[in-house]
């Protein structure tokens, strides 16, 4: 099949690649416009757009994918299909009707739970068990589709979304393969989402990084993990911001008149008390420093009976 790739960030890289590895023609790659990253702010090119030059793929960049020029553009490549993965647009229904087969997309979640932009993330963040990969088509409400294929994964009790992001991208291309092979046999059977099912994972705002030591361990727990790389879960010690890259719950007996964010006695560990139970900080960072291991932190730091969050 002729097929046209959109997408972006690392998570759609593994998918082009078994594309391109594939008895199918990648006759063009569509990803988002380069952009300014880094301290020197230089304009970077995405992990999809570098894959596709590599491999001599032409690259489209259009800002909106709405301009008459660009949907021309996008119907003279007479494409059999269209997979998006991670894109960043929202395509109009004249994109979505140009490709003869339609359009299908990568989604990380098992839908229609967590439809939306951070399904891995909130999965981690809500105390799910498992998650996984869907396949689905393309409509114009968001990951509403009709599901082609699914695959489980079961979701690890300390796995960060940073692994589980990376686990997840590979389930993702294999997913993709057994879909095109079970679209040219003409075996696929779309099944509709149940609506009364849904919910949706909504973008990840740095403003929900800040831990509040009210809350019960278990949740904090899952907030480091879900908010792990970005945008990091974080606290504040003596005024400074630490963020928190590791963290797990910890049973020890406290003192019941202990306010949350009081660091136990212990000149191993930093364990904090929470609104219920205790969590035990694995990894920290403070400004300008590296992330590191408590045990190595403690070395330089004495934290014993001090409070976060002040």
């Amino acid at each position: 099949m002729k097929i046209i790739f959109a997408g972006t960030p690392e998570f759609a890289v593994p998918a082009l690649q078994m594309l391109l590895d594939s008895e199918h023609d990648v006759v063009a790659v569509y990803t988002q416009p380069d952009r300014p990253a880094g301290r020197g702010r230089k304009l970077q090119l995405g992990p999809v757009k570098a894959l596709a030059l590599s491999q001599n793929i032409p690259v489209m960049q259009p800002k909106n994918l709405k301009e008459a020029n660009d949907i021309a553009q996008l119907r003279a490549l007479d494409a059999d299909l269209m997979v998006v993965v991670a894109y960043g647009l929202i395509l109009s229904q004249e994109v979505l009707d140009i490709p003869k087969q339609g359009c299908i997309n990568i989604h990380g979640s098992l839908l229609p739970r967590w439809r939306g932009a951070a399904p891995i993330n909130r999965a981690i963040m809500a105390g799910d068990t498992e998650t996984g990969v869907t396949i689905m088509n393309v409509v114009k409400q968001l990951d509403a589709g009709d599901m082609l294929h699914k695959t489980v994964c079961r979701i690890g009790d300390k796995e960060t979304a940073s692994e589980l992001h990376d686990r997840m991208m590979l389930l993702g291309a294999e997913g993709l393969r057994q879909t095109l092979a079970l679209l040219q046999s003409q075996q696929l059977a779309p099944e509709p989402q149940d609506e009364s099912l849904v919910t949706y994972a909504h973008k990840l705002e740095k403003s929900e990084s800040e831990l509040n030591w009210q809350r019960p361990a278990i949740e904090l727990e899952r907030q480091v993990r879900g908010l792990n790389a970005w945008p990091v879960a974080q606290t504040r010690l003596q005024g400074k911001v630490m963020r928190v890259w590791k963290a797990e719950v910890v049973t020890v007996d406290v003192d019941k008149s202990l306010e949350p964010g009081y660091i136990l006695e212990d000149d191993k560990h930093i364990d904090v008390v929470t609104g219920e139970g205790v969590l035990r900080l694995l990894e920290v960072q403070m400004p300008g420093k590296k992330r590191m291991p408590v045990a190595a932190f403690l070395n330089a730091h004495k934290v014993a009976g001090l409070s976060l969050g002040e």
